[in-house]
């Protein structure tokens, strides 16, 4: 049932002035989690995601794209569609894939931003805002977000909506109708000029809803540096008028949080969203461009306006791009204000390479060691860490996904492996569930010579529309009406792998039935998401336990009070790997001071296959004989004062997961 400021907000136009909204308190809003290490998090781009009319179209069969290329297609129109245009992707089709999520095993969908866009240009992917009240209306209404979430929770998934507050999009120019004059340190900054209109011309003026920059609070002078285009880079973390802290954005205009009310405004803008559509959290973009004490102010904020509507742990997790260093210090500063930060520096690209077999497990577990919580166990830094494998960007390394080089067609969830069961709240990229990876190698070198390539590489090939469209959208002004109008039927649509006209939602994929089945065990296992970690060593051939090199088995343990849960991947993508795994000995120790005694001994039994997984979809009902069924018993055994499981003949790629649950009694 709707909220009376629902229904009060869809019943007329947005409002043209965010102090004039009175906003609620106490009224009864979809409470937060009790952890949000419970959840599994999708990231998705709306243009990018599903128009909801899949059904129209054939699934994309990988192994014969040749059936998704039409005749006369070709690869530049292909790329360039996807460089600059929307595709067509709307709230309501994210809406119609819920059940599509739900069954892969997510709990929390990360909207990529849904506001609108500096008309009439091709910002699809949402970082242009014009309007700060209203949903691009290429992407759909504030009414169709507000059911969205509704369906949501209903489906028993969150949603988080990815916010901008340092930048707006590129709404005026400067004196003179300059676009980009150069950088001006503080103090100094140039006089604004004229507005931007909604047809892309310059006005004294502003007119209508689709000129300048709304609500009308934002139109102030002063909410804005004025300091002309720099660098994203230079200036020091504990300066607050660092020049990356005061430069336009890559042309688009940055905020003046100094001496301004725009802190209060914006943030006024955003309530107004979580009191709007009951969403459960924001995802804060290019964080590391404020000030410290702005984003703790703004922040804290949000926070106190959510918990007064009953949203006690409102999730706000913030980009800070750079090292992971820089993420901590923002986390350090902001501290209970900011839920977490997205891990996209180079644990990220630790992660790619451990999961593919080409780094030794310790490069990426020698990160989580330094996750330390100084009032408590080191499984609650957990809690301020969002596992990234893929995103949209990619600001740090290679602009290609995980799946693009990879040993097999579901590799990649050996990545997502470690990201389910390792500490951290896990984010899911859309794609990765079918392993986007664009086209072919060998069509990248011959046709794409810009394909993860130049300073920087374009983000467009991480960008793939997942529902397949045969077209983009017109360009500008055109493509902004709805239908069959607004369509190109002059350039193909920027589909998976290098199609067109097919969507790739098929969950019988090699990648979506062995995420699914893992998040299945990690939503039945409290340990996999609460408990301390450590890295576990393999003897290999009866030589002493070590950690293992690039390439083997890479086995952790969760223990969470006398619980142990050991998950095991191999790192190996294309030969079977097996090992002796260490596990707790004072756990797995029949004569333990508490521990029932059971005849059989200590073992721990075998609660996810992935590759069993995998063949009960391909083969239903037929056995699977392959090694580690679910099940199975696996006895603790010792050796030169080491307790071990032996582990043997796991396939590439694959994914165990066993716990100490069986022998002990328990259930």
């Amino acid at each position: 049932m709707a909220s009376s400021f629902q229904q009060a907000q869809l019943g007329g136009p947005r409002p043209s002035s965010i102090r004039a909204v009175p906003l609620p308190r106490r009224e009864r809003y979809y409470p937060s989690p009790a952890d949000w290490r419970d959840e599994v998090i999708y990231f998705l781009l709306p243009d990018r995601f599903s128009d909801g009319l899949e059904h129209t179209r054939p699934m994309l069969d990988p192994a014969n794209r040749q059936t998704a290329r039409p005749a006369g297609f070709r690869w530049d129109n292909w790329a360039e569609s996807g460089g600059g245009r929307w595709q067509g992707g709307t709230i309501k089709g994210v809406t119609s894939k819920l059940s599509y999520l739900a069954q892969l095993g997510m709990t929390a969908v990360w909207l990529g931003p849904v506001f609108k866009q500096r008309p009439p240009d091709d910002s699809y992917h949402g970082y242009a805002i014009q309007d700060f009240l209203e949903t691009d209306p290429r992407l759909g209404t504030r009414a169709d977000l507000v059911d969205l979430v509704n369906a949501a929770h209903a489906a028993g998934l969150r949603v988080i909506l990815d916010v901008i507050f340092n930048h707006t999009g590129n709404n005026w120019v400067y004196a003179g109708d300059v676009d980009k004059p150069p950088y001006r340190h503080f103090p100094a900054y140039y006089a604004r000029g004229r507005w931007r209109t909604g047809q892309g011309g310059l006005a004294d003026g502003i007119a209508g809803a689709d000129d300048g920059v709304w609500p009308a609070e934002l139109q102030a002078d002063d909410h804005y540096t004025r300091a002309g285009e720099g660098s994203l880079s230079a200036g020091a973390f504990d300066d607050p008028y660092a020049e990356f802290r005061r430069t336009d954005f890559v042309g688009l205009r940055d905020v003046n949080f100094d001496g301004s009310h725009a802190l209060d405004h914006l943030a006024r803008c955003f309530k107004y969203w979580i009191a709007l559509t009951d969403c459960d959290g924001f995802r804060i973009d290019t964080l590391k461009h404020v000030a410290a004490d702005v984003g703790r102010n703004f922040c804290g904020s949000i926070k106190e306006f959510a918990a007064n509507l009953g949203k006690a742990d409102f999730f706000l997790v913030g980009e800070v791009a750079g090292d992971d260093r820089s993420a901590e210090r923002y986390r350090e500063v902001l501290g209970t204000n900011l839920n977490a930060t997205l891990d996209i520096g180079e644990s990220r690209r630790l992660l790619h390479a451990v999961a593919k077999g080409l780094a030794a497990p310790s490069a990426y577990f020698s990160f989580v060691r330094t996750w330390n919580d100084d009032l408590g166990s080191h499984r609650n830094a957990g809690r301020t860490h969002v596992s990234v494998l893929d995103d949209h960007d990619h600001v740090s390394g290679d602009k290609a996904r995980f799946s693009s080089d990879a040993a097999s067609d579901h590799q990649v969830a050996a990545g997502v492996a470690i990201q389910l069961f390792s500490l951290g709240i896990p984010c899911v990229y859309y794609g990765t569930e079918q392993s986007f990876a664009g086209p072919e190698k060998t069509e990248r070198d011959q046709y794409l010579p810009d394909y993860n390539a130049g300073s920087p590489p374009p983000d467009k090939y991480l960008r793939e529309a997942m529902f397949g469209p045969e077209h983009p959208r017109r360009s500008g002004a055109a493509g902004i009406g709805s239908g069959a109008n607004a369509l190109d039927p002059a350039t193909l649509g920027f589909g998976p792998f290098g199609t067109c006209g097919a969507h790739a939602f098929n969950p019988r994929s090699p990648a979506f039935v062995r995420i699914a089945g893992l998040s299945r065990v990690r939503q039945r296992f409290p340990v996999l998401r609460y408990g301390r970690l450590y890295q576990r060593q393999i003897s290999i051939f009866g030589r002493p336990f070590v950690e293992p090199d690039a390439g083997e088995l890479i086995a952790w343990s969760r223990i969470l009070d006398d619980e142990e849960a050991l998950c095991i991947v191999n790192g190996h993508g294309g030969e079977a790997r097996g090992g002796d795994v260490m596990v707790d000995a004072n756990l797995n120790d029949a004569d333990a001071p508490g521990r029932p005694w059971n005849p059989a001994g200590p073992a721990f039994e075998v609660i996810a296959n992935s590759a069993q997984a995998a063949h009960q979809m391909a083969h239903p009902g037929a056995p699977y004989s392959g090694p580690h069924p679910v099940g199975q018993r696996v006895p603790v055994q010792s050796r030169d004062g080491a307790r071990f499981v032996a582990i043997r003949d796991l396939p590439e790629s694959e994914v165990l997961v066993l716990i100490n649950r069986g022998w002990a009694g328990a259930s």
